[in-house]
């Protein structure tokens, strides 16, 4: 049986539980700041909340893809990442070059265990 649990704030910020996975879908929230590093950080604590939400956390996460607008400001990103994740368990992540729906530059899906 699949649950839905909708955002912490209608956005495009969404968490599905299937079974024993969980995916979730995060982007910063409004209002959305310019900066590649602040958008992550804030798409990142989306990450934390959706997981809590679906009775997980980000250590168990099996993989993460990250879309970015422009690649050239992949290290702002990788900063955050740094910060934020569990550098003795780091998840499988791909960072992906794309147009995002503006004025989001960041939005990051993860697939995770509960």
């Amino acid at each position: 049986m699949i649950q839905r649990f909708a955002g912490v704030t209608p956005t495009r910020s969404r968490a599905v539980a299937h079974d024993d996975l969980v995916f979730t879908v995060a982007v910063a929230p409004d209002p959305v700041s310019p900066s590649m590093y602040e958008q992550s950080v804030k798409a990142l604590s989306r990450i934390d909340e959706s997981l809590a939400l679906c009775g997980t956390d980000k250590s168990k996460i099996l993989s993460v893809i990250v879309y970015i607008t422009d690649v050239k400001r992949k290290g702002e990103m990788n900063r955050a990442w740094d910060e934020w994740v569990d550098p003795k368990n780091p998840p499988m992540r791909a960072c992906l070059g794309v147009e995002l729906e503006p004025p989001h530059i960041v939005e990051i899906v993860v697939t995770a265990v509960k």
